[in-house]
């Protein structure tokens, strides 16, 4: 399949860096270290050190992670407290109610995912350049695509943030860029890196930085630039977006559920993905995150799982008659075992309010501490397997193309409400969810048409700022101020580094 591509560079790449244990064959000869005169020769070996950068992504599903931060912030996530559990010093409960600190995990899990990916692309762009190599240009191109990619994220998420493009730099002498500096440094890493990356769309490349995720990454850059600098730019992301459809890469799936069942790695919308695998590459849990207790037995899963993320009523309930991703994103109703027996909730009291026969409902309680343990639908957007362990193999769409396709669809409208061409692309998104299509677009319906079909994706947080709805009242949550739309940097930095000011709302 194509996930082991990157999964055979993984390997690789702790084979490197642990040469005398199990990854060596013992009739092999043993090095001590990797140096340019012992590697680094071969495409094959500049390809496999490239491994090391791109498993920082194996990270970003972690609990609360880069994944959780974007989508339990939003409105379409919450993970109630029920009882005593996942209450866990209130971090779930403040990443809802968008009330969360400078010490609390999320962010600081976030902070710390993205820029041990950004310290890990430096160091490899470091030791490439020693090489003095022309054949690594490409490489040296993939690496500060990813770069970028990994300072989008940290641009979005907490706006002000130090540029560290040096590998061997003094810690102290670090200091924070502006939110529009960053902005350009990631607008000029990208289109920088077009200019050598590769433009091969095939097993060798999936999972990996090329043209069309580089094209992808301009475009979620440009659609939101007026957030990031208060200067729109939607005739950029539109040209972005149109450069990733005109490839012929890609196209839409038969089936909305095929992008997302264990062996997804062949789905034609897969731009950028995560190749999880249970064995070599764990870290996709939301099996785990999500489902009852009782669930074990609907999956006959090797563990049990937690009973934690769920989705917010209103969200669950905003589908149009008819939208076939409700039911593929949610898990509702009366649930069974995978031999056809009703399933109960046996010791649910005094939290389960519907009784024991275990019945997902949309209709949440209470945030906590009392949430039922039945209450709210689950995530049953990704294939749970039967047999399953708490890691998935299904590979996870950081950019997917029906993404792109609203993007451009969007990128037009705020250019002309009327454009037709913007309303076709949402219809052709409408027609596979087996929804009539739209006589126009409104900022509401084009937001709700993302939430629907990008549900669970990690894009929820983003679009809601965008469209100036995130710090809203909603469910147990009180209306935040404007700066909630940033995280806050972490307390450790701001007292480890004189030079940092924190954002604003957390001083």
């Amino acid at each position: 399949m194509k996930k082991f591509v990157l999964i055979k560079m993984m390997v690789l790449t702790m084979c490197l860096a642990i040469v005398n244990q199990s990854c060596t064959d013992l009739d092999e000869e043993l090095f001590s270290e990797v140096t340019a005169d012992n590697f680094f020769q071969t495409d094959e070996e500049f390809i496999s050190a490239l491994g090391a950068a791109y498993t920082t992504l194996y990270g970003m599903y972690n609990t609360p992670g880069v994944i959780g931060a974007q989508e339990i912030s939003s409105r379409h996530m919450v993970v109630p407290t029920r009882g005593q559990d996942w209450f866990d010093g209130g971090v779930w409960q403040r990443l809802h109610l968008q009330e969360w600190n400078a010490e609390d995990a999320a962010p600081n899990a976030a902070w710390g995912t993205l820029f041990g990916g950004v310290t890990t692309c430096n160091r490899l762009i470091f030791q490439f350049e020693q090489l003095n190599n022309p054949s690594t240009t490409p490489f040296l191109s993939e690496l500060r695509g990813l770069r970028a990619i990994y300072y989008y994220w940290l641009l979005d998420m907490f706006g002000n943030v130090p540029i560290v493009t040096a590998f061997d730099v003094d810690a102290s002498s670090i200091t924070q860029s502006s939110r529009a500096e960053v902005y350009q440094f990631v607008e000029s890493e990208l289109t920088d890196a077009l200019q050598n990356v590769t433009g091969a769309k095939d097993g060798s490349t999936y999972g990996r930085v090329n043209k069309d995720v580089i094209n992808t990454a301009l475009t979620k850059l440009y659609l939101n630039a007026e957030v990031y600098t208060g200067t729109a730019q939607w005739a950029k992301a539109a040209a972005a977006a149109q450069a990733v459809i005109g490839s012929g890469n890609y196209s839409l799936s038969g089936t909305y559920a095929e992008n997302f069942k264990t062996d997804n790695s062949g789905s034609s919308e897969m731009i950028f993905a995560i190749p999880y695998d249970k064995v070599f590459a764990g870290g996709f849990v939301v099996v785990a995150q999500t489902l009852h207790y009782a669930s074990q037995a609907t999956y006959d899963l090797t563990f049990q799982p937690w009973n934690g993320w769920s989705t917010v009523e209103d969200f669950y309930n905003s589908y149009e008659e008819g939208d076939i991703r409700q039911a593929a994103n949610h898990i509702t109703g009366p649930q069974f075992s995978s031999g056809g027996v009703r399933l109960t909730d046996d010791g649910a009291e005094p939290f389960d309010i519907d009784g024991p026969p275990l019945t997902f409902t949309p209709e949440i309680n209470e945030l906590g501490p009392n949430a039922c343990r039945q209450c709210g639908a689950r995530v049953g957007k990704y294939e749970f397997a039967l047999g399953a362990t708490p890691n998935l193999d299904n590979d996870f769409p950081l950019f997917r193309y029906s993404d792109v396709v609203l993007m451009r669809a969007e990128a037009l409208w705020r250019q002309n409400p009327a454009d037709a061409e913007a309303l076709d692309w949402v219809n052709q998104i409408r027609a596979r969810a087996g929804l009539a299509p739209a006589t126009e677009i409104t900022a509401e319906s084009l937001l709700d048409e993302r939430g629907h079909e990008l549900f669970m994706e990690g894009h929820a947080r983003t679009d809601e700022i965008r469209f100036g709805v995130f710090t809203n009242a909603g469910f147990d949550k009180a209306e935040q101020e404007a700066c909630k739309e940033l995280f806050p940097l972490p307390q450790s930095e701001i007292d480890a580094n004189a030079n940092f000011t924190q954002n604003p709302c957390y001083n």
